[in-house]
């Protein structure tokens, strides 16, 4: 569980990081590459979700 929060962790600085180059110096290629990232973030944690809830369900039968 530590290493999924460091992920998490990181995740939300370099989307952050990404919208504040975004801001400063209006090139979309940074708030594209916070997208992508925030997409990813996400792929990853419905995937994380679905073996948690598998593991659980293994554990029951």
């Amino acid at each position: 569980m530590v290493v999924l929060r460091l992920i998490g962790i990181l995740v939300l600085i370099t989307i952050g990081l990404g919208l504040v180059l975004y801001m400063f110096t209006r090139n979309r290629r940074y708030l594209t590459f916070a997208w992508r990232v925030f997409q990813f973030a996400v792929v990853f944690l419905m995937v994380f979700m679905a073996l948690y809830v598998l593991e659980r369900l293994v554990l029951v039968i």
